[in-house]
């Protein structure tokens, strides 16, 4: 046992002070999230378009048949419900009385709400908290209360917890069973960076964790309400100081990486093969998802895709304007196209590249991309089913009339479609591959030497010795 480490009390029952994250669209299942409650830790079932059955077992392909979007809209919510459903149950038998089954919903998924309702209330008893991130989920702790669970937000600031605690959080404060932190930096999947944090200027998450326990101590919050540190999170050895440590109070670790390589572990193995092939660097932290947050994902050709598309971009005006002398002559229909020369050079050199055809994005400018990629990016934008509150690729607004009001961003894409197609079987280099920074470790750490692949019990273990 690793020195210092002690259960804590959630629950109702002892558990380790590890928790499983809870990774989007069928990355993190019952499988997973149950056998890590087995193991005496908190699981975390993944609610966002989680996966349903048949009566034989196999899994129920999200195929949408309404017309308008607004019809897709709604399957996706069934779709969402009887997923969520699903996975909990399972879980909650795979745990077996052991540890905790948590699940996650990303508060800016189109429907978040209804799911979240639909899901607890099928599975009254089974669930013990809620986590919630990717965005500001003020109502959380009015729907946990509705169902006497616990809540833990996920947030990347001691300012954002402090909003959320001042607006809301502090009428069912005896719900709030611990605090995620969630480094922006460090973690996978989406990341809660501000507009006045620079994404390549890493801080040090000590400094922040402290600053979010001094803050929850002006508020009256006990030291005994845990903060979870996620992101960057592999040997607990390298968090020996964070450990019975006056200043941060009762401290919990979270893992969201480490467990996608498990024998558990639901993602497809082409995957995992990826996983062990990461070097430090690889993830890249950046703005292409249609949420409007920064990521953190595998840099792999899907990613280098997105990354080239808009290196193949110009500003533009409507007419003759500054340095926009010249009228642009490829990618365009019509002549109220205004560039600068040097971009008219480099359009003529996209356009005798294949990049013939130039669409344009919110902020008036044109990438430049080739036919097929726009029959993609059209086809994927006409299948939009609202999985997100307000979506840039598809200008999807899942209230105001449904639109964002503005452009359709070409420089996105339908995040819906590439993380159901890398969880159940596509290729890995054709989809989006979210890893949190530390994943290069798999490459590194002795566990995983000669292929070996663990059980999540074994992963577990491995852990509470702080390797």
């Amino acid at each position: 046992m690793f020195k210092g480490l002690k259960p804590i009390v959630y629950g109702g029952r002892e558990v380790w002070p590890l928790v499983e994250g809870g990774k989007g669209v069928s990355a993190t299942n019952h499988a997973s999230s149950g056998a890590w409650a087995a193991a005496g830790g908190i699981g975390t079932v993944s609610a966002v378009n989680a996966d349903s059955y048949d009566e034989n077992g196999n899994v129920i392909p999200q195929i949408y048949h309404g017309r308008t979007r607004a019809e897709r809209h709604q399957e996706l919510i069934r779709y969402g419900i009887e997923g969520g459903v699903a996975q909990v149950k399972r879980a909650f038998e795979i745990a077996g009385g052991q540890g905790a089954i948590n699940i996650n919903v990303l508060w800016e998924m189109g429907g978040a709400q209804h799911i979240l309702h639909g899901i607890l209330e099928r599975t009254r008893g089974m669930v013990a908290g809620v986590t919630c991130g990717a965005g500001m989920p003020y109502k959380l702790s009015e729907i946990a209360a509705q169902y006497n669970v616990n809540y833990l937000p996920i947030i990347s600031s001691a300012r954002a917890f402090r909003a959320l605690w001042k607006r809301a959080y502090h009428k069912v404060s005896e719900l709030m069973a611990a605090v995620v932190y969630e480094d922006p930096w460090l973690a996978g999947g989406h990341n809660g960076l501000s507009n006045a944090e620079d994404p390549r200027q890493p801080q040090d998450p000590y400094p922040r964790v402290k600053a979010l326990r001094d803050t929850m101590r002006a508020e009256g919050i006990s030291d005994d309400v845990p903060i979870i540190m996620a992101g960057g999170v592999w040997y607990l050895r390298d968090w020996e100081n964070w450990i019975d440590n006056p200043e941060l109070g009762q401290i919990a670790f979270q893992y969201g990486t480490r467990p996608l390589l498990t024998q558990e572990s639901p993602i497809p193995q082409k995957w995992k093969d990826e996983l062990t092939k990461i070097k430090e660097g690889d993830v890249l932290l950046q703005r292409f998802s249609p949420t409007g947050f920064y990521s953190s994902a595998v840099r792999n050709p899907f990613l280098q895709s997105l990354e080239a598309r808009s290196e193949r971009q110009i500003p533009f005006s409507t007419e003759m304007a500054g340095e926009h002398t010249v009228q642009l002559d490829c990618g365009v229909k019509g002549k109220n196209f205004w560039v600068a020369p040097a971009d008219l050079d480099r359009a003529r050199r996209w356009d005798a590249q294949g990049f013939t055809t130039a669409l344009k994005t919110p902020d008036n400018t044109l990438v430049f991309v080739t036919p097929d990629e726009r029959a993609e990016i059209r086809k994927d934008q006409t299948d939009c089913m609202g999985c997100l509150s307000h979506c840039a690729f598809s200008s999807w607004k899942d209230h105001d009339n449904n639109s964002t009001g503005y452009l359709a961003d070409p420089r996105s894409f339908c995040i819906q479609k590439a993380l159901q197609n890398i969880a159940h079987g596509e290729d890995p280099d054709k989809n989006l591959m979210f890893a949190g920074h530390a994943a290069y470790n798999f490459g590194t750490d002795p566990f995983y030497s000669n292929g070996f692949v663990p059980t999540v019990k074994q992963l577990v273990d491995r852990i509470l010795t702080g390797d």
